[in-house]
Parts: structure tokens; C-alpha cells; sequence
């Protein structure tokens, strides 16, 4: 049994979605205000996350799990990418000096016992994340590439998606696979409520994040920045952050 789950996954997470934009960090990010520190926290947050998520896909998909595997499409594995760019921030020792905050521990947390008890939940966490970042990648690389004065892909490998050479296509055929995935309504709903619960970690990491987006601009500013309220997009979101 199939069932609409692509659409169901758009329309069921447009208030996280909303919800997400609107967090300071994300709208301070929005519009060019790009703190290099905040920045580089961030990726590493990322680094962890993805390490985690595509650690239990590439089980899964050898366990020939029969949710999770249609979608382990590695070109869009971000693990590589990430290392990459903390390379660039941090050096070739840059494993010695990330740590992972408290917010994207619990996010970790929570995908590895998802994997373990119920793998077919982590369709909601690929979907909120992967095609996040694929979406809005290009928008965000170009924001924070000019206002972290960068060049070329240098500390921006995240956003590049080599392996996709026509994303619209691409996310005609993650749709597609979604909606061919052998579950039922029921589980359909759990993916969903599990795809918000994502958005919540990742939201919670962006708030950790604006510590040091206030001490650097004060809170008056940081307050002007963040204060007018944006509608939420399916299309354009923000969320390579998340992304």
C-alpha cells in the first residue's frame, strides 16, 4: 500500500516551515546579516547531524530496509561536503577543535534511536533536511559567500549538490519516490509529525546560535532585524540552515 505522502509532507510541516523562517538566526541570515563565528557553529552542528543520519541510511539501505532504502540517494549526502568546508574554517586538525552543542546532541539522539526503533521515521528527518538544503542552497550560498567576503566554493561546499545536475527533475523524482513507498495513512502521519519534530531540533539549534548574533550586533539591532514577521514558503524556505 502507497499513499500521497509528498503533498501530505508540504502541506503537513507549512507551519514549521513558517515557524523556522522566523527564528532570529534565520532571519538575521535572510538578510545578509551572516556572524562568521555563529557561521562556523553551525556547519559544525551540520557535520554531526548528517554524520549521524547518513551513517544509519547507509545501514539501513544495506539492511535493504524497504522504506529507507528508495530513498538513500547518495547525492545528496552532505557528510563529504561538510568536512570540507571545516576544513577550510578550521584547518586540516579541524576534528580537534568542533564540539557539538547541546541542542544538536539531543538532534543526533533522537535520529539514532528513530533508526533503531522505528527506521521509517527518518523519511520525515531526510525530507525536512535534504530537500531543505537543495531547495534554498543556492540562496543561502550566495548570501552568506558575500557576506562572509569568501571565494569560489570556499567554506560554502554544503550548498553544492555535484552529483544533481537538474534539481527540478531530481525533486520530480523524490516525490515520485515518496508516493511509491509501501506504507499506510497511519504511518504516513507518524512521518509527518516526526518531519515537524525536526524542525523543532533544528530550531533549536538556531537559538543556541543567536548568543553570539546579539553580542556582536546588541540586542537593539538584533531585535529591528528579526522583528518583522515573514511567510512561510514551501518552495523557498530557508533551510539549507536547516536547513
Amino acid at each position: 500500500m502507497a499513499v500521497a505522502l509528498a503533498g501530505q509532507l508540504r502541506e503537513g510541516t507549512k507551519k514549521s516551515h513558517t515557524m523556522a523562517e522566523n527564528t532570529g538566526f534565520v532571519a538575521c541570515f535572510l538578510k545578509g546579516v551572516v556572524e562568521k563565528k555563529s557561521y562556523r557553529k553551525l556547519i559544525s552542528d551540520l557535520y554531526f547531524v548528517y554524520a549521524a543520519m547518513e551513517e544509519e541510511i547507509e545501514r539501513l539501505v544495506l539492511e535493504e530496509h524497504p522504506v529507507i532504502k528508495p530513498i538513500g540517494f547518495k547525492s545528496l549526502f552532505r557528510k563529504e561536503t561538510l568536512e570540507n568546508d571545516l576544513k577550510f574554517y578550521f584547518g586540516d586538525k579541524w576534528k580537534d577543535k568542533i564540539n557539538i552543542s547541546q541542542s544538536a546532541k539531543e538532534y543526533v539522539n533522537r535520529i539514532h534511536e528513530v533508526a533503531k526503533k522505528s527506521p521509517e521515521l527518518l523519511v520525515g528527518h531526510h525530507y525536512t533536511r535534504y530537500i531543505g538544503d537543495l531547495s534554498g542552497g543556492q540562496i543561502l550560498k550566495k548570501i552568506a559567500k558575500k557576506a562572509l567576503n569568501l571565494e569560489g566554493n570556499n567554506g560554502l561546499n554544503f550548498y553544492e549538490f555535484e552529483l544533481i545536475s537538474d534539481e527540478k527533475k531530481f525533486k520530480e523524482l523524490y516525490s515520485v519516490t515518496l508516493n511509491q513507498l509501501p506504507i499506510n495513512q497511519t504511518t504516513a502521519d507518524q512521518i509527518i509529525d516526526e518531519a515537524n519534530q525536526a524542525f523543532t531540533y533544528n530550531m533549536k539549534m538556531f537559538k543556541e546560535l543567536e548568543g553570539n548574533l546579539i553580542a556582536v550586533l546588541g540586542k537593539i539591532v538584533f531585535n529591528f532585524i528579526t522583528k518583522k514577521v515573514r511567510k512561510g514558503s514551501t518552495e523557498n524556505w530557508y533551510l539549507c540552515l536547516i536547513h
